[in-house]
């Protein structure tokens, strides 16, 4: 294989000494495969820490800022800078076109249905797992392919400042919004704010670049007029009459569902293989970004049939219980706010099934405001037919449930996954969702578990 990064690049790139020639970049050393170049980051421990580790697994060189033993190492004063700047170095070099997504919710998902609709059509370079702050960002920039024709970066943010610094690092072609809503308003104080820092992602498009923004949000007036004040096209998705991409309408199933969309005056269908019509706004989204970037716009819109929604964010899991019988699981797990709650809650309603369980976790980062943003979900968790909760914010929502509806209450997942697992019986739905810090996949692992 040959070198993604040489010695001499390494060194030109972050201002560094030493180094090897690299054919990719690793920042845990447990995932570190021969020929990795691994960074030792500071975070909640020392990376140099690891490199012993890294070597042993076939790292050719380590960014360090001391000399460490094992294997050749590029010395940098502080390795964060270090990746950043091989960063920033990686986006200089690449031919692609890039689309940076963010956004209150979706941004993943956004991101896997472009790199799964953009790969159809030239080789896509896309984000790993969530990889969208700090280190994240120049991570992918710096792994990205010469070859690759798309590059497609999510950014993410907990406090205000942190969207600008990745957004002109990525350097998008196109930079997509998917939503304002309330996740992190505990950090930003106000929907307004968040709609600020959203709207940084516009700070980093090239010249002539294309803004895709959520025709259908309050905000979406000022950031338009934000990105026409950067001479930046606007193109707005969603259900509102003036939105150039827009949904015109959409018929859901259980398993997916079939939108007709106008993109520019042009009608085309989408068939979805992920349920929800939130799942159809997000098409949209990616369709005209897809567009935006010079990809064939019926092209993309044919491959979404087989796009899957992905683990945490939707996953579809068949349980096949040892009593006999089965259950599905519906994997919400990675992330939660008040509006992807609702979607989920959704699309838990749309699934043929003899009980509907929600299992709900708190949100966080919500500050003063959560209290109320949980208890204000009853009414909508009170259509599954059993609801389990966990964690100290969700008992508000819990309280507010008809008690025949009330599943259990836990204050923590480690409590309550046994408990919903053993509650569990043939024909049952269940959607499992929660903030990343609720630790709601610990109940998903337990449900796994079930299936023989």
């Amino acid at each position: 294989m040959s070198a993604l990064w040489t010695a001499a690049d390494l060194c030109a790139a972050t201002g560094g000494t030493g180094g090897a020639d690299v054919t990719g970049i690793a920042i845990d050393s447990r995932a570190t495969v021969a020929g990795d170049l691994f960074v030792a980051l500071l975070a909640e421990r020392d990376g140099h820490d690891f490199v012993a580790d890294a070597f042993g697994r076939g790292a050719a060189c380590a960014m360090v800022t001391r000399d460490m033993p094992g294997g050749p190492c590029l010395r940098v004063a502080d390795t964060l800078d270090g990746l950043t700047a091989l960063g920033a170095a990686g986006r200089a070099r690449s031919r692609a076109r890039v689309v940076a997504v963010t956004g209150s919710v979706a941004k993943t998902t956004v991101k896997e249905m472009l790199r799964h609709g953009l790969s159809a059509q030239a080789p896509v370079h896309a984000s790993a797992a969530s990889h969208n702050n700090q280190w994240g960002v120049p991570l992918t920039l710096a792994r990205q392919q010469p070859g690759a024709a798309y590059a497609v970066i999510e950014i993410g943010m907990n406090n205000r400042g942190e969207i600008a610094p990745l957004a002109r690092l990525a350097q998008p072609h196109v930079a997509v919004i998917t939503n304002i809503g309330t996740a992190h308003i505990g950090h930003l104080g106000s929907e307004a704010a968040i709609a600020d820092e959203k709207g940084d992602i516009l700070l980093g498009l090239t010249q002539g670049g294309t803004a895709v923004l959520p025709a259908d949000s309050p905000f979406f007036a000022s950031l338009a007029a934000r990105a026409k004040s950067q001479g930046a096209a606007v193109v707005g998705f969603g259900e509102a009459p003036e939105a150039s991409a827009r949904l015109l309408g959409f018929t859901g199933s259980a398993e997916g569902g079939v939108a007709e969309v106008s993109l520019h005056g042009t009608h085309l269908t989408i068939a979805l293989g992920a349920p929800g019509r939130h799942m159809a706004v997000n098409a949209l989204a990616a369709l005209a970004a897809a567009a935006a970037l010079g990809a064939d716009p019926a092209r993309f819109a044919a491959s979404l049939a087989d796009f899957d929604a992905v683990a945490g964010r939707g996953q579809r899991i068949a349980l096949r219980l040892a009593g006999g019988g089965q259950a599905l699981l519906l994997d919400e797990s990675y992330n939660a706010s008040t509006a992807s709650i609702r979607a989920a809650l959704a699309v838990l309603a749309a699934q043929p099934a003899r009980r509907r369980i929600a299992v709900l976790g708190d949100m966080r980062e919500l500050g003063e405001h959560g209290p109320a943003l949980h208890a204000g979900l009853a009414a909508d968790a009170a259509a599954a037919d059993l609801v389990f909760a966990c964690g100290p914010l969700m008992a508000g929502m819990f309280a507010g449930l008809p008690a025949e509806k009330r599943g259990a209450h836990a204050d923590d997942s480690a409590t309550l996954a046994p408990i919903v697992a053993a509650a569990v019986r043939d024909g049952d739905a269940l959607m499992v969702k929660g903030s990343l810090g609720s630790r709601m996949a610990v109940v998903v692992t337990a449900l796994k578990g079930l299936s023989q």
